[in-house]
């Protein structure tokens, strides 16, 4: 008996030691344990079975021995319920670490009863003995705490033996004042409460142990597995196990082990052991109730009505019987219900193949929910029959128009699996469904083991174009590679030109995403040609969107506008359904290249509407893009945080996902939580070969760079910036937010001090602008071109471009821009020493940028306000009547005073070698010096002139407080006067 319970024990602590390894979803609960353990005698964690209390128990012990002065003392024991039938065992567990030596000290009569009890001596006869085994073990708790603190711990209260809990309620109500903590779990049923909370200390809290969110199931699953399961069977995990992490565990191994197809039904594997634990009551049933338990299971909606109505004869009768024993329950409307969704699993996949068979035949006879019906009729009936693929593939047809997806799919696949082998034709239109319906509904591992068995089986050219369109929407944003995917379908589709319309409008979206704007307008046009010859309006209408798509990215927006209308034209209009919803996303997003934020906004919200409960996956993804980009344009920050959010529960970890969660983080997150999700986006797209969401997904990382404000932020928009110029020249790509982007990499150049190369691309983009280019471009150029006036010296001018700036976008709905110009023109302002007017147009931005949830932009007000603060608290500017260096110029200066090679300056800051020389000039022409020795003395002597100077974090001389900016006093040489100020942004 004593191994027995040995191993119970080790496997009690291998459980707890592979739970401790990831305490997902349970830190905070964690926490508030050891934040009560400060001021409390005991924690009680209650719960069912496999919550995880066994896992808090351990890393709340753990955490004590950790954090306490001196190591405690750890008396342990976790009783099994085999073991509450033996008297003392949980005692000898607690006493197992407990040396003889100190019962030695014990006095004689309690002495020989606790070692009694612990199986280390003979009984005594004079039966006195459980009150000396009290006695015994409250003296040694005391003897333990008065050398160092003392836990108790009783993981499994309710197995707890009777005597033993008899000694701890004696022993905790006699603790006061000793050092001594209990630390308890207690397993309870749903809702119920602790019942033996008298075996630990008066003041004990007590902290049930809550289901785990589904967000937190799927990360301890892969902790766990070490791999992970596909999406449908997560999400049936998800929902069997209802937020029970042992439950989900046991699950996914299963699943793993089993790699079955999860169907209709409670079909996922339980394991045996399981079932065991779970239905040790239910099997003491009578056969009859048994029976009407497995059919209620196999319901998807079980009522009394529906079971009366089966043939069952008086299932109230028999669920009451389950209902006594806590199995299941039936509400006041005859609504059954099961004490727990794997109750349920557990019931359903107790019985036999041949009775389930029968409980779906009973409930398909009275089920009249179509889908419902045929989902009963195919588990009844799992052999090959074609009335029961046909029914199958009926109820499909009708799940798909009532936007069930999920259902479409699964129903198809049923229906080509009943199909008889001499119709391979039927059986590979119900295949090519199936999968059409797993793309619809974001379920790519389904959908493409369907077209691959098409392609593989199919002897018609037309059903292979079919299996290819659905392996080509399955890439996603992957079709760098698919070239040959289509190469291949249009041999096959050679003379068929409504299957030629459809691969050639794949080859336009793959050349957008690829950054192939002549090739995509070649195949879009192409498409559209030989659908009008087809009769297929559908192909013709995407075609033409994509068409519209490649002009507006090329810069011809009247040629977007006229394919888009004839696109429109063909679809009815916006009221024409499904074949319009991509017309109407494109119109919106043409309305806000255009500046016309609302009128784009207000497209795309009642498309979202009208779409979300119908269309596939890949159609609410691309407008839940769109309404981010339009949100964040329009100074809606949470709304943006939100529908970001969205687009990554639709299509997690994708680029689209990626790059929205960047943008909007850019707009009201963080400046470094959009760096990160940039970074990983710009991977996602480039590992996808998707140059379009790589392009906008660098953009949002320069836009980040930007907004760190220092010099290595700047260096890195540069290069992020730097990288979508080229490849929009590789594109020749002209579209409005191209042209903001360029606006983004002079702003950050100049910031560098590299205002010739930030004057080049101002030009650059000055190119491409014509009589339709939108206001916001103009002054995004406006921007970059004032803060290089600033920088070269020129405030005055400088500051007269961003006035012109600011006074275009108040004319427009871009808080956004608006906000970010005048910080600009603010800090020129300041530069300038037109306090004044910088503290008015600081504060005006500051408070739009607090009213729209800007919070990076807020963050960036705030500073320069601060800045001009600091001014303003030492009577002037800083270092007044010296010239300003800017950051880089500060951090050049001091690592080159400190002896650092111009090459070493540029591996330091992250900028080229030419950048640091550039820069150097421009400092020794600022200080009047000729070389490094003398630039260092000048420095030193700033410093040493200001008294309080504060100097900046890398040690540079003179720093204005909040802005970094160092001046360095000087005499100015009478030959130059014009040469006394040189005042670019920080």
């Amino acid at each position: 008996m004593r191994q027995d319970h040995g191993r119970h024990l080790r496997s009690r602590r291998r459980a707890a030691a592979v739970g401790a390894r990831s305490l997902t979803g349970r830190r905070e609960l964690l926490d508030a344990a050891r934040a009560e353990l400060t001021a409390r005698p005991g924690v009680l964690f209650h719960g069912p079975l496999g919550i995880g209390k066994s896992v808090l128990v351990g890393a709340l012990t753990a955490s004590l021995a950790a954090h306490a002065p001196s190591v405690p003392a750890v008396l342990h024991c976790s009783p099994a319920a085999e073991d509450a039938r033996l008297p003392f065992v949980g005692l000898v567990d607690l006493f197992a670490r407990v040396p003889e030596s100190c019962l030695e000290t014990l006095a004689p009569e309690p002495r020989a009863a606790l070692r009694a009890a612990l199986l280390r001596g003979p009984e005594p006869a004079d039966g006195r003995g459980r009150l000396a085994v009290r006695v015994a073990v409250l003296d040694v708790l005391r003897k333990l705490a008065a050398t160092g603190p003392v836990v108790l711990v009783v993981d499994g209260l309710q197995w707890l033996d009777t005597p033993t809990a008899e000694v701890l309620v004696f022993a905790v109500r006699r603790l006061g004042g000793l050092d001594i903590r209990v630390v308890a779990a207690e397993r309870v049923a749903e809702g119920e409460q602790p019942e033996r909370l008298h075996c630990c200390p008066p003041g004990t809290v007590e902290l049930p142990v809550p289901p785990l969110p589904d967000e937190e199931v799927a990360p301890l699953l892969r902790a766990c597995l070490g791999a992970d399961l596909p999406p449908r069977v997560l999400r049936a995990v998800q929902d069997t196990a209802a937020g029970n992490p042992l439950y989900a565990l046991e699950l996914g191994r299963a699943a793993l082990r089993e790699r079955a197809p999860v169907g209709y039904g409670p079909t996922l594997a339980v394991p045996r052991r399981l079932r065991d634990l779970l239905l040790s009551r239910a099997r003491t049933l009578p056969e009859k109730a048994r029976h009407t338990l497995l059919v209620t299971s196999a319901a998807a909606h079980p009522d009394l009505g529906l079971l009366r109505a089966a043939g069952l004869s008086d299932p109230a009768a028999d669920l009451a019987d389950a209902e006594r024993l806590g199995i299941a329950t039936t509400d006041i409307d005859e609504t059954v219900r099961f004490r727990h969704p794997l109750v349920r699993a557990a019931v359903y996949a107790d019985a036999s193949e041949n009775s389930r068979r029968h409980a779906h035949a009973l409930l398909a006879r009275v089920t009249t929910e179509p889908v419902e019906r045929a989902r009963h009729l195919a588990h009844a009936r799992p052999h090959k029959d074609e009335d029961t693929a046909r029914t199958l593939m009926s109820a499909a047809e009708y799940a798909r128009r009532a936007g069930a997806l999920g259902a479409a799919c699964e129903l198809a696949g049923l229906a080509a699996g009943r199909t008889p082998g001499d119709r391979p034709a039927d059986r590979a239109d119900r295949l090519l469904a199936a999968a059409e319906y797993a793309c619809d509904a974001g379920q790519p591992e389904a959908a493409g083991e369907a077209a691959e068995t098409v392609l593989a089986e199919a002897g018609s050219a037309r059903r292979r174009v079919r299996a290819r369109l659905v392996l080509l929407r399955n890439a996603g944003q992957a079709l760098e590679g698919a070239h040959t995917l289509i190469e291949d379908g249009l041999r096959d589709a050679d003379g068929d030109a409504q299957a030629e319309a459809w691969l050639h409008h794949w080859a336009a979206v793959r050349g957008v995403l690829c950054g192939e704007l002549a090739e995509a307008a070649r195949h879009a046009g192409r498409a559209a040609r030989r659908a009008a010859v087809a009769g297929d309006p559908e192909t013709r209408i995407g075609a033409l969107a994509t068409l519209a798509r490649v002009r507006s990215l090329a810069g011809e927006p009247l040629a977007a506008d006229v394919a888009l209308e004839e696109a429109l034209a063909l679809a009815g209009g916006a009221e024409g359904g499904p074949q319009s919803w991509r017309l109407i996303r494109m119109r919106a997003i043409l309305a806000l290249d255009s500046d016309r934020v609302t009128e784009a906004r207000e497209q795309v919200v009642q498309l979202l509407a009208v779409i979300e409960e119908f269309a596939g996956v890949e159609e609410v993804m691309a407008t839940l893009v769109s309404l981010t980009r339009i949100q964040v344009r329009a100074g809606h920050c949470h709304e943006a945080l939100h529908t970001a959010a969205r687009c990554s529960r639709v299509m997690a970890r994708t680029a689209p996902a990626l790059y929205a969660a960047a943008l909007a983080a850019a707009a009201g997150g963080t400046a470094e939580e959009a760096r990160q999700l940039a970074e990983q986006a710009a991977c996602a797209a480039e590992a996808d070969g998707d140059r379009l969401f790589l392009l906008r997904s660098l953009a949002v990382l320069g836009q980040a760079g930007l907004l760190a404000g220092d010099p290595q932020g700047a260096a890195f928009a540069v290069d992020a910036l730097q990288r979508v110029r080229e490849l929009g020249a590789a594109m020749c790509a002209a579209d409005p937010p191209l042209l903001h982007w360029y606006g983004d990499l002079a702003e950050a150049l100049v910031f560098l001090g590299e205002t010739e190369e930030g004057g080049a691309v101002v030009r650059e983009a000055r190119a491409h602008v014509s009589g339709d280019t939108p206001g916001s471009v103009l002054a995004a150029l406006d921007r970059a071109e004032g803060l290089r006036e600033a920088a070269l010296g020129r405030a005055k001018e400088g500051a007269t471009r961003l006035r012109a700036a600011v006074d275009r976008l108040r004319e427009l709905p871009l808080p956004m821009e608006l906000v970010r110009t005048l910080i600009a023109l603010g800090a020129v302002e300041r530069r300038a020493r037109r306090r004044s007017a910088a503290r008015a147009v600081l504060g005006e931005a500051l408070e739009t940028a607090a009213r729209f949830g800007a919070a990076p932009l807020a963050a960036r007000a705030r500073d320069e306000l601060a800045r001009l603060d600091a001014v303003d608290r030492s009577g002037g500017e800083a270092g007044a009547g010296g010239p300003e260096l800017t950051p880089t110029e500060a951090r050049i200066a001091r690592l080159v005073g400190s002896g650092a090679t111009n090459r070493e300056v540029a591996a330091e800051l992250f900028i080229s070698v030419k950048t640091v020389e550039g820069a150097l000039s421009r400092v020794y022409r600022k200080v009047g010096v000729r070389s490094r020795t003398a630039l260092a003395h000048a420095m030193a002597v700033a410093v040493v002139a200001s008294g309080a100077a504060v100097v900046d974090p890398d040690g540079a001389g003179q720093v204005d407080s909040v802005s970094s900016t160092v001046t360095v006093s000087r005499m100015r040489p009478a030959s130059d006067p014009q040469r006394s100020r040189h005042t670019p942004l920080t």
